[in-house]
């Protein structure tokens, strides 16, 4: 193993506020000296990926290793791209003749599944790009949300028909008939953490929970909201629902009884578009239209602290780092936002850059980084490690509506 070393050229043209700039800087006075053009800091802003030109970027979803992220556009174009390179590692995923809705990794990060307004699904080899078989077809209507099962051997879609289709992963072949009893669009899918059960939300403001090996539903549907059921999650334990809905409203359910666990979390004054748990289950966050994040106690139902304000449009996505320790959220408002989930404090200045609403956010795996989408028609990424001012975020052509960490 060599010595450490630095190579002293190298000097005047780092940052000055660079960690290697102060170390350094001190002891080799002579020598280049930069008059224009230095930077005080490295940019936060890692990526700015173009290549969706002629369409819309409306979802993306990390890999599992997070080595990789796949879009999908408004063109039905699919791209994967290198995340920490950032060129695109094959051409062009075509096939889908209408725009792509939802993008998601299986859970070995081998293969990428889409749904589209062309009515299919259609699963591709990540590593070469290539479509695996013939389209999953099957659904009547746009294909809104799509995700595969824990173990990768089922797909789920929901769809604007309103039914809920299952998959066998392998050979493509629809695994019973649809699901049925929604009465308006299907707009969120999700399977429960060990497999056994799927939950849908939809436009008939109600959520069903259903078995995933016989496509029955699970006792009757969820009732309680009174406005479209935008987004639904599982607990990292599997115990509880969550569901966020135009009503302005929170609700917890007990998955095994589909009972409401408690009153419903009210605060916000406008839709709630974005919910999800804390890694460990203690909490859960919602982006709202009303310009706010707020943070709710899993077990109470209790706002843990005031509402998370700074945005100045509406909230449309909003998650939770890996390690639980920081929140971030994305919003018309052309920003992201960083909060420390502890304190519920902006962790630094927003990440201004975008030219348009931000649609989506998301987190690598590790927690390293952040993926923004945008009207804009760009994919960014950005440094999540400094915990100071997170840099300026970059731009979608067109817009990215949803993002996916599997």
């Amino acid at each position: 193993m060599s010595t450490p070393h630095t190579y002293i050229s190298t000097g005047p043209f780092l940052p000055s506020k660079s960690h290697l700039s102060t170390v350094f800087s001190t002891h080799f006075t002579k020598g280049i000296q930069v008059q224009r053009g230095k930077l005080l800091s490295w940019p936060e802003l890692l990526l700015e990926w173009m290549g969706h030109e002629d369409g819309g970027v409306i979802c993306m979803s990390c890999s599992p290793n997070g080595y990789h992220i796949v879009t999908g556009r408004s063109d039905g174009g699919i791209r994967i791209w290198d995340a920490e390179t950032g060129p695109a590692l094959s051409k062009c995923l075509e096939g889908h003749t209408d725009r792509v809705w939802s993008v998601a990794y299986s859970p070995d990060g081998q293969h990428v599944i889409s749904g589209s307004s062309d009515k299919t699904i259609r699963i591709w080899n990540a590593e070469t790009g290539f479509a695996v078989g013939k389209p999953l077809k099957g659904h009547t209507y746009l294909v809104g949300s799509v995700a595969y099962s824990p173990d990768g051997r089922y797909i789920v879609s929901g769809s604007s028909d309103h039914t809920i289709r299952i998959w066998n992963a392998e050979t493509g072949s629809a695994f019973g008939g649809p699901l049925e009893g929604h009465t308006d669009r299907v707009v969120s899918v999700a399977y429960s953490p060990d497999g056994r059960h799927i939950i849908s939300g939809s436009g008939d403001y109600t959520i069903r929970i259903w078995n995933a090996e016989t496509g029955s539903a699970v006792g009757r549907p969820l009732e309680g909201h009174t406005d479209c059921v935008r987004s639904v999650a599982y607990s990292p334990d599997g115990w509880h629902i969550v569901s966020g809905s135009f009503d302005h409203t929170i609700r917890i359910w007990n998955a095994e009884t589909g009972s409401a666990v408690g009153r419903p979390l009210e605060g916000h004054t406008n839709w709630v578009r974005s919910v999800a748990y804390s890694p460990n289950g203690q909490h859960i966050i919602s982006g709202s239209n009303d310009h706010t994040i707020r943070i709710w106690n899993a077990e109470t139902g209790f706002a843990a602290g005031g509402p998370l304000e700074g945005h100045t449009g509406s909230v449309w996505s909003a998650t939770y780092s890996p390690n639980g320790r920081h929140i971030i959220s994305g919003s018309d408002d052309k920003t992201i936002r960083i909060w420390n989930a502890e304190t519920v404090c902006a962790a630094g200045r927003p990440l201004e850059g975008h030219t348009d609403y931000v649609w989506s956010v998301v987190y690598s795996p590790d927690g390293r980084y952040i993926v923004s989408g945008s009207s804009d028609n760009t994919v960014r990424i950005w440094d999540a490690e400094t915990g100071s001012a997170v840099g300026r975020p970059g731009a979608h052509r067109f817009g990215l509506f949803s993002c996916l960490l599997s």
